[in-house]
C-alpha cells in the first residue's frame, strides 16, 4: 500500500484511521478548490463551493477565480456585488471575505465572537466606559440613513463621544453591525472607498436565525478537509470547536496526519490519487488556501512561509509547481507593456518554464486586457 494513505495496525484490534501523507492532502485539496483543472461553473456557484474568498484587496477575489474557472469573466463578479448577489464584508478571522450573498447572512451572526474578540484586543482599552449597546445602536442608525466610510463614521460618532477615538468608535460599529462595503468598492477594473452600510439594507433581509457553528465547519470541510480542528479554528477565527466537531464526528469520517493529528472530512468528498499530475498555477495574493490551515504543509513548506506570508500582512501572489508553493510571481505596468515578473523559489526544468509561460501568457491577457504588449521574465532568486 502507497506510503501516501496507510493503514497503521491497532493492537487493539480496532481499525486505526488511515494516515494521509502531506501530498495526498495536497491533492484533496486541490481537488476541492478547483485547482487540478478548472471547472466551467458560474462565479456565485463557485463563491459558495468555497465558502467565500478573502478579499482584503479588491482584486484578489477575482484572481483567484481565474485560477479555478473555465472562461472566467471578471465582469460577472462584478455584476454579482452591483445586483445584492455578493457581498464584501468582514466575516472569517474578522478579515474582509467576498461571499454570496446568502452565505454572508448566514456566517456572520456564527462569526459574531470572532468580531467581538478581535474589537477588544484592538480597541478594548479605547472603548472602556463606553455604554457599546447604544453606541452600536447609534452607529447602525447612521450608516443606515447614509452610507458613510469608516473615517467618516468615526467622525460622525465623535460628535457625541468627544474625548473618544474616532477610529475606535468606528471599529466597534464594524465589528458589532454586519456591515457590507458597497460598490464601486470591489468591482473590476474601478476604484472607490469602502463605503459602509448594514447587509440587512442593503439587502433587505435579516441576518439568519438558522446558521450554526456545525454548518460552517461542513462548509469549511467540503472545500479544505481532511483538517484538524485547529485548522477549522484558523481559517474560522472560532474557538472551542472541539465539542462541534465531537457532535458531528458520526457523520465525518476520520484520518491521521503523518504527525499523528486527527483530521476530519466529509465521507464522499474527493481525495484523488497523490500521484496524480497537477498543472502550474498562478495564485493573486491573500488566496485561501494559504491562509486556512494551521499546518500549511499540504500546500507550503514552513522554510519559505516568510517569503510568502509577510511580517506586515501580506500575502504574495504564488506560483504552484506539482500543487506546491515554489515561488512568487507580480506584474508591472509600464510604457503601455505588461511584464510578468516570476520568482521561483528552486531551479526550473525547461518543461516547467515552457509550462509556466503558457499559463503566464494566459494571466497576462487576463489582467492586464488593455497592454500593448506583454513579457515574462524569470528572475533569480534572491
Amino acid at each position: 500500500m502507497s506510503s501516501d494513505h496507510t493503514t497503521p495496525p491497532n493492537i487493539s484490534g480496532q481499525k486505526a484511521a488511515p494516515v494521509l501523507s502531506p501530498r495526498a492532502l495536497n491533492r484533496a485539496l486541490l481537488a476541492r478548490q478547483m485547482l487540478i483543472r478548472r471547472i466551467e461553473l458560474p462565479p456565485l456557484d463557485a463563491l459558495e463551493r468555497l465558502a467565500g474568498l478573502q478579499a482584503q484587496s479588491p482584486s484578489a477575489p477575482y484572481y483567484a477565480l481565474w485560477a479555478r474557472l473555465e472562461g472566467f469573466n471578471p465582469e460577472e463578479l462584478s455584476l454579482l456585488l452591483q445586483d445584492k448577489k455578493a457581498v464584501r464584508m468582514a466575516l472569517m478571522r474578522s478579515t474582509i471575505h467576498l461571499v454570496s450573498a446568502r452565505d454572508g447572512l448566514s456566517f456572520r451572526p456564527v462569526l459574531q465572537s470572532v468580531l467581538d474578540r478581535s474589537l477588544q484586543g484592538a480597541f478594548g482599552k479605547a472603548l472602556a466606559g463606553l455604554d457599546l449597546n447604544e453606541l452600536i445602536l447609534k452607529g447602525r442608525s447612521i450608516v443606515d440613513e447614509t452610507p458613510l466610510t469608516s473615517q467618516q463614521l468615526g467622525q460622525s460618532l465623535q460628535s457625541s463621544y468627544p474625548g473618544h477615538d474616532p477610529s475606535a468608535l468606528a471599529a466597534a460599529i464594524r465589528n458589532s453591525v454586519p456591515l457590507v462595503q458597497l460598490p464601486p468598492r470591489g468591482l473590476w477594473g474601478k476604484s472607490g472607498q469602502a463605503v459602509l452600510t448594514s447587509a440587512e439594507k442593503w439587502l433587505g433581509q435579516p441576518l439568519s436565525s438558522a446558521s450554526s457553528a456545525d454548518q460552517m465547519v461542513l462548509r469549511y470541510l467540503a472545500a479544505f478537509g481532511p483538517a484538524s480542528v485547529k485548522d477549522i479554528q484558523v481559517w474560522s477565527g472560532l474557538t472551542r470547536l472541539v465539542e462541534v466537531v465531537e457532535s458531528l464526528r458520526p457523520q465525518l469520517t476520520t484520518f491521521r496526519s503523518e504527525n499523528g493529528t486527527e483530521l476530519f472530512d466529509l465521507p464522499n468528498a474527493p481525495r484523488p490519487d497523490s500521484n496524480i499530475s497537477v498543472p502550474p498555477r498562478l495564485l493573486g495574493e491573500f488566496d485561501n488556501i494559504l491562509l486556512s490551515y494551521n499546518d500549511r504543509s499540504r500546500i507550503m513548506d514552513n522554510s519559505i512561509q516568510a517569503r510568502v506570508c509577510t511580517k506586515n500582512g501580506l500575502v504574495r501572489s504564488t506560483v504552484l509547481l506539482d500543487g506546491f508553493v515554489s515561488g512568487i510571481w507580480n506584474i508591472k505596468l509600464e510604457k503601455g507593456q505588461a511584464c510578468l515578473r516570476i520568482e521561483p523559489f528552486k531551479s526550473l526544468t525547461d518543461q516547467e518554464k515552457d509550462s509556466l509561460t503558457e499559463e503566464g501568457t494566459r494571466l497576462l491577457h487576463f489582467a492586464a486586457s488593455h497592454a500593448k504588449s506583454y513579457a515574462i521574465q524569470f528572475v533569480s532568486m534572491s
